[in-house]
């Protein structure tokens, strides 16, 4: 009280005194406003404020933290300092460190409040000190005349002592409060320990920059997510609320369904319409979903651009006042000094929250990939089989890939929709404050833009979506050609299908183009809309009245507000694409995550129980989707078989039981466990070992006993590291039968109740099968207490049968045990009566020792004791691997992958987009210049003369740089596409030149990312990088240019800092580099969860019914945060690079600023204004600079990623130029081996040995042998597939032609059938090569003729991924009309008719004699009776031929072949 009685009492203690404070040459503050206002301050802050941060303290804990020395000391030595309030901050310091808070933002800010508010008194005792120091020096001058005085100079000097100690004291304190901030402690991430300071500027990221610096970034440098950031954190609690909104569409379906007259139907257009509703909403539910989970984080990324916002519109008042100082003569100073200290702090803090917004929203960002990562991967799991045909691997690829990205972006540029008009309204309220109602010219002149840019914006938002459509549909295809590599180099149909991607590509790029000419037009208007905004305002103003004048300061400080203008003007279109384009990818993800689900009620899961009825199927009707047509009453006992001819509905009932299919009526319920066998064999990329323990504990007995009984031991031999052996991709380094018994090993290892086994053995010789069913399935198999069905069309095993299901057309005719079933003399018994005398044998044959090692009669599944592998042998890491890891390169971009791209581009035509950059900058310059030349025009008689020729002079300039920079965006547009167009078509070619071993060591996923990811980001992201890099450049040398034309002395404080600028520029290029390696990571880290994607969604039946979700969710977590550990460093390094930088900016201003002040007598306002007004936009130059820089720098990584398989091998030339062969050939379709050999890699053993071989025309010869003997190796070597080791094989007598010469004229049938998504007719005659008529008859001879009638668009019937929408068998059915549609001379089936019916193998087999009859015919059989009037047999054995002869006399021989045919049952 007493203290506030002597403010109001004296008047040199009033609270305010301008006179003391502002219009004085001494400016300070009162004495009672540095005693109070300056004292409580900082205590009010803390103490309103304390609450609300104890609440935030109190709902965040993070754990305990010790107290340590330096801590208690800090503690004591606070308590001495802060008075009523260190007793306050030492109860929340103590609080911090029990809740686990290391940093606290709220004491550092009260300690900065602090120690600012102290610095007025200590000036002011800094200055009582000197002013004392004056009056020692005045009074000891006088003591030499007036010796009694001396007494008042221990007092001097006393009071001087007091002063000292009084400042000693305050430097204290601030030493202090520095030591408090820079508290670190280290940890996984240094981000989480960090103090405010250090995260503000993103010091904490130092030790990564220093680590890249010092040596090339690696995986393991790399710190772990935060809690936070991870997968399971954000999709745990995302889940969940998608879960609840995806209620709530469906909700709405039904009421929508429900307003729907009963049995009526909707029009055409109403059903479109709904389904356009349905997408539309299903994007606003996953819209709000995302936003009710990351929005608050995200809005105090809005909070920090508010700040920013703020700070921006503050520098152009600033600047208006320094402008004002200059004219005024009068003016101290220290004011001058004043103004340039504050814009210098005002830049600085516009760059601080620019920065944190930026963090924040990239943070957001990776949050959202995350999650819309994890969601899909889900869905991939769970969406039923009618929804999983219309999306395929390709797109869903694209979903988490392209569309992610979107999301993205999207993040960072939202919040320019609502806040770029804000910033334009104020922009144009401030300018009407300086130039009055002409700021309705520049109103005028945006209103006029934005139409333009929302009819551009609306149209690239409808162009937006072609690309995007074909993206997808190249990708699709692409994973496609991926998955039937095999069979588009057998049939040479490489040509064909690379035309057709190149179509889609051809097709992507012309829309494309159509939209970045249109963005053109829309940057061009954006980036010249300073000039036409100025233009129009002082146009109108200096033509209304003769007497409006132009001076510096309503010139420039306009010019400031029109270049904060700018930006906004420049991101709102950009801002509007990417929420369109946001828009369109959130009704993608939306559809996709809203499409059907597998139905919980499809199967009801029961206990085991000892009833014996483990599966029980009641009055069941099933089909593939809602709207199908029905597939399929039945109680399942122990070994249940079901036949019936190709397509009848055997494997539908096992989808049926296993919840696959729609339940149109019945009950389906399942007791126990499930292991499923699919009929085509998934195999996962790993281990042998691991296909078959699928997640489980190794149990070694166990696991050698089902590697016996399914008949793996010998294959297992024979592979480089045994079960350590990695399978590539689909299995592809193994046969079709090694593929389905590792998938058998599998189910057996699983140890499961019930077995769904999908004609396991139609892939497996026939002595394999025999061994595989007595071993495994039958009777006496390790599964014999075990429900088991089995789909088979093996006519052997029926006898054992418990009971035989009889399919046709989806039902069931027939049902008993095999007995009963040939006593009703039906369907079935004829069908056994005609082929049981070549297919069956009624009693089990003993199998010789030679070919399985072992019994395994008495092993079941109740002996096996859990032993785990202890004592397992070692192998060898390297051997057995297969797979390539995608490797990251190290170091920066090579400088060849510049030249690559630019060099596809073509000299002619940057030089001149070179040149027009530095015209639409001189041009800049010119009419800024010019400007300032006009407001320094001296003013007669209150108005300035030719006004007219300035205005026009002005307007030509800055109309000549709006058409150059259209020139330069349009130009380079059109570069990035004929760039890319080059860049993918090399990609395309040395992709698909690449040899089959390079496919099984290569994972898809690293191919697709590279069509995918990395093609798009040559597509958009280098050009825009760029066009961005190159006009920030000449920006720079512009400005730079202006402030050294303005004040030459600025080149003493710009000198120093290019100096420092380049003296950092290791580092700074350590960061790019840094930057760059961290994009290489992220590259490789990608492309696992593509393949994991796609071998998920390939698998997702087997994943379901063996109940391994939560292990391939992890996984796939696993995977996502392993590639987010390379992301977040990565934009955290442009980040802390542009802070450093733009603080050189800012020292810029400050300098140009400064020296202008300095130089007030002898510097006009006009060229003060440019210089200071320039500066101002260097610290923004720097910051796009470096920004542009690195993301040109990552993005030419995708010119180097894409450009690593120019590298790889090559197969032989398709085709040999000159060749003389005929064009007919083969003519006689002879075929001879000379010493041949064959393997397929370097540094494995040779699949063939010493082959000598010679077929003659028209022969027909039988390959056998068992699994792995090197059947199919032989036709990979007549397709020259794999490149001959050694030896030499001709055809027609001449040496094996240009790759596709065979291909073309000779015909393979592949044992795997591959099917491509497009028409029936296409799978069949890809090239348009034959007529309907021929097309049908090839059917006709296929047997599939009558299927394909039936169909509603017959021909036309579009073939769903991989030909998934039918059986396998006629897939098979189909792949052989391809071939007979052919005729080529020269014939090879391997296994082709496995998996069909007895019947349908009968007929197909006399189809061939028949319409093959002139050709030379080499088949590799299973059945050995297909092959019994063959003209010879060779018995392949480990590479060698064994036994070449006719039939006959190898039975008569006794060998090899007369034991097979023995052990099936035909001698």
């Amino acid at each position: 009280m007493a203290l506030t009685s002597s403010c109001l009492s004296d008047d040199e203690y009033n609270l305010t005194d301008w006179n003391r404070t502002w219009y004085t040459a001494n400016p300070d503050l009162t004495q009672c406003f540095q005693n109070t206002v300056l004292v409580w301050v900082p205590c009010i802050y803390l103490w309103l404020l304390a609450p609300f941060y104890c609440l935030h303290l109190y709902c965040h804990d993070r754990g305990r933290i010790q107290m340590s020395c330096l801590c208690t000391a800090k503690m004591v030595r606070l308590h001495t300092d802060f008075g009523q309030c260190s007793i306050l901050a030492l109860c929340i310091i103590q609080l911090e460190r029990i809740r686990g808070c290391r940093s606290s933002v709220f004491l550092f800010l009260f300690w900065i409040l602090a120690v600012v508010c102290s610095l007025v008194p200590l000036r002011a005792k800094i200055q009582l000190a000197m002013d004392e120091v004056s009056m020692l020096f005045t009074h000891i001058s006088i003591l030499k005349h007036t010796p009694h005085k001396r007494s008042i100079q221990p007092t001097a000097s006393v009071k001087l002592c007091i002063s000292r100690k009084s400042l000693s004291g305050k430097r204290f304190t601030a030493k202090t409060t520095v030591s408090l901030v820079f508290n670190l402690l280290q940890n996984p991430c240094p981000v989480k320990d960090a103090s405010f300071l250090s995260k503000i500027l993103f010091w904490w990221f130092t030790g990564l920059v220093v680590k890249g610096y010092r040596t090339p970034l690696a995986a393991e440098d790399l710190w772990t997510l935060r809690e936070e950031d991870t997968s399971h954190k954000i999709i745990s609690e995302l889940e969940q609320n998608w879960t609840a909104e995806c209620a709530k569409l469906q909700k709405q379906e039904k009421a929508l369904a429900s307003g729907v007259a009963l049995g009526s139907r909707l029009p055409d257009q109403a059903q479109l319409l709904r389904k356009l509703q349905k997408e539309q909403s299903s994007g606003f539910f996953l819209l709000r979903t995302l936003a009710r989970k990351f929005g608050p984080y995200f809005l105090t990324g809005t909070l920090c651009i508010i700040f920013h916002d703020a700070f921006m519109f503050a520098i152009p008042q600033v600047l208006s006042l320094l402008l004002g100082f200059m004219r005024d003569e009068d003016a101290p100073l220290w004011k001058g000094y004043f103004y340039a200290t504050l814009m210098f702090l005002l830049s600085c803090l516009q760059s601080l929250f620019n920065h944190q917004y930026m963090y924040t929203c990239f943070t957001v960002g990776m949050r959202v990939k995350t999650a819309v990562m994890g969601l899909v991967y889900r869905k991939s799991l769970v969406i039923n089989s009618a929804a999983r045909r219309t999306c395929t691997v390709g797109e869903i690829v694209n979903l988490v890939s392209a569309d992610t990205q979107k999301l993205m972006d999207f993040v960072v540029y939202f919040n320019a929709v609502w806040l770029a008009p804000i910033e334009i309204a104020l922009c144009l309220f401030f300018l009407w404050q300086h130039l009055g109602p002409s700021a309705l010219a520049g109103i005028a002149t945006v209103i006029l833009i934005f139409p333009l840019n929302g009819f551009i914006a609306k149209k690239r938002s409808k162009l937006q979506v072609k690309p995007m459509k074909f993206m997808d549909g190249r990708i699709r295809l692409m994973n496609e050609i991926l998955n039937g590599i095999k069979i588009l180099k057998f049939y040479a149909w490489e040509k064909a299908f690379l035309e057709q991607v190149l179509g889609y590509r051809e097709k992507e790029l012309k829309a494309l183009k159509k939209s970045q000419i249109l963005y053109s037009i829309s940057i061009a208007s954006f980036n010249s809309s300073s000039f036409l905004i100025a233009f129009a305002m002082f146009g109108v103003y200096v033509m209304l009245d003769d007497r409006n004048v132009l001076d510096a300061q309503k010139v420039f400080v306009s010019m400031a507000l029109i270049n904060i203008l700018k930006t906004p003007l420049s991101q709102l279109p950009f801002a509007i694409s990417t929420t369109m384009q946001a828009v369109v990818s959130l009704r993608r993800l939306g559809k996709y995550l809203c499409s059907e689900e597998l139905k919980v009620d499809n199967v009801s899961k029961a206990p085991l129980s000892s009833d014996g009825e483990d599966v029980m199927i009641e009055n069941g009707t099933f089909s593939w989707s809602a709207e199908g047509p029905p597939s399929s009453v039945c109680h399942v006992v122990p070994l249940l078989l079901v036949v019936g001819h190709v397509g009848s509905g055997k494997s539908s009932l096992l989808s049926a039981m296993l919840g696959e299919t729609e339940k149109r009526s019945g009950q389906v319920t399942v007791k126990g466990s499930v292991a499923y066998v699919p009929q085509q064999a998934w195999i996962q990329n790993a281990t042998v070992q691991d296909n078959i323990i699928f997640g489980r504990e190794k149990l070694k007995t166990w696991y050698h006993r089902v590697l016996e009984a399914c008949a793996l031991l010998p294959d297992l031999d024979i592979l480089p590291a045994g079960d350590a052996t990695e399978i590539g991709e689909k299995g592809l380094n193994l046969s079709g039968g090694q593929k389905q018994r590792v998938s058998l090993a599998r189910a057996v290892y699983r140890k499961a109740d019930v077995y769904l086994l999908d004609d396991p053995l139609s892939a497996v010789d026939a002595h394999v099968g025999q061994h595989i069913f007595d071993k495994v399935i039958g009777p006496k198999g390790v599964l014999r207490d075990k429900t088991r069905i089995l789909v088979t069309h093996g006519m052997s095993f029926l006898p054992q049968a418990d009971l035989i299901l009889v399919l046709v057309d989806g039902e069931i005719t027939e049902s008993g045990s095999y007995q009963e079933l040939l006593s009703r003399h039906g369907a079935f018994a004829d069908f056994i009566h005609t082929f049981a005398s070549t297919e069956r044998k009624e009693s089990a044959i003993q199998r010789g020792e030679e070919t399985f090692q072992g019994d395994t009669t008495n092993t079941n599944l109740q002996n096996m004791e859990p032993v785990s592998e202890t004592d397992q042998e070692q192998v060898p890491e390297d051997l057995g691997k297969l797979t390539v890891v995608d490797k990251a390169r190290t170091g920066r971009v090579r400088l060849e992958m510049y030249k690559k791209y630019f060099k596809t581009i073509g000299l002619a035509i940057i030089i001149p987009i070179v040149f027009l950059y530095a015209f639409q900058q001189g041009a800049s310059l010119a009419y800024n210049y010019w400007l300032s030349m006009w407001a320094d025009d001296p003013v007669v008689n209150g108005t300035q003369i030719d006004t007219d020729l300035k205005l026009t002079v002005f307007g030509a300039l800055g109309f000549a740089q709006g058409i150059a920079i259209f020139g330069t965006t349009v130009a380079i547009s059109i570069c990035g596409i004929i760039a890319s167009r080059h860049l993918h078509m090399d990609l395309l070619i040395n992709v698909l030149r690449s040899p089959m071993s390079f496919f099984e060591s290569t994972p898809s996923g690293n191919l697709l990312n590279r069509f995918a990811k990395e093609i798009d980001a040559i597509d958009c992201m280098v050009p825009d990088g760029l066009k961005m890099m190159l006009s920030y450049v000449f920006k720079l040398m512009e400005v730079c240019i202006i402030v050294l034309m303005a004040t030459p002395f600025a080149a003493v404080i710009i000198l120093p800092l290019l100096v420092f600028y380049f003296s950092t520029v290791g580092y700074r290029a350590s960061t790019v580099a840094t930057s760059c390696q961290l994009r290489r990571l992220e590259a490789v880290s990608r492309s696992p969860i593509y393949t994991h994607f796609n071998e998920t969604v390939q698998g997702a039946s087997v994943i379901r019914a063996f109940g391994e979700q939560s292990r391939f969710i992890l996984q796939a977590n696993e995977r996502v945060d392993f590639n987010q550990t390379s992301y977040f460093p990565r934009f955290v390094a442009t980040r802390w690079l542009a802070v450093n930088l733009e603080f050189v900016g800012n020292g810029v201003v400050l300098a140009a600023a400064i020296l202008s002040v300095m130089g007030k007598s002898t510097l006009s306002p006009g060229i003060v204004g440019l210089a200071v007004s320039h500066s101002l936009q260097v610290t923004g130059i720097l910051s796009w600079i470096v920004r542009s820089w690195t993301d040109v720098e990552n993005n030419i990584v995708s010119v180097e990623r894409v450009n690593e398989y120019a590298e790889t091998a090559k197969e032989a030339s398709w085709t040999i130029e000159g060749s003389s062969l005929p064009t007919a050939w083969p003519q006689k379709g002879t075929i001879e081996f000379q010493d041949y050999g064959l393997q397929y890699r370097k540094g494995l053993e040779l699949a063939l040995k010493g082959i000598t071989l010679h077929i003659r025309e028209r022969e027909k010869v039988g390959i056998v042998g068992r699994t792995g003997a090197g059947k199919s190796s032989l036709a990979l070597g007549i397709f020259r597939i794999l490149e001959a080791a050694k030896g030499k094989i001709f055809i027609d007598g001449k040496l094996s032609p240009g790759f596709h010469h065979i291909n073309c004229f000779c015909c393979p049938l592949s044992q795997d059938p591959v099917l491509f998504s497009g028409s029936l007719r296409m799978n069949l005659d890809p090239f348009d090569t034959y007529t309907d008529e021929e097309v049908w008859s090839s059917l006709e001879l296929a047997h599939l003729k009558n299927f394909v009638s039936n169909l509603p668009d017959k021909l036309n019937h579009e073939c769903s991924e991989g030909g998934e929408n039918l059986s396998l068998g006629q897939r098979q059915l189909v792949c052989l009309a391809r071939a007979l549609l052919r005729k080529t001379k020269i014939l090879v089936l391997d296994e082709a008719t496995a998996a069909v019916d007895l019947e349908t193998d009968t007929l197909i087999q006399s189809t061939i004699r028949t319409q093959f009859e002139d050709c030379t015919v080499l088949t590799i059989a299973h059945r050995l009776n297909t092959i019994m009037d063959y003209t010879r047999v060779i018995v392949m054995d480990r590479g060698h031929i064994s036994e070449m002869d006719s039939p006959t006399n190898l039975i008569a021989q006794r060998g090899q072949f007369y034991r097979m045919c023995r052990e099936a049952g035909l001698v």
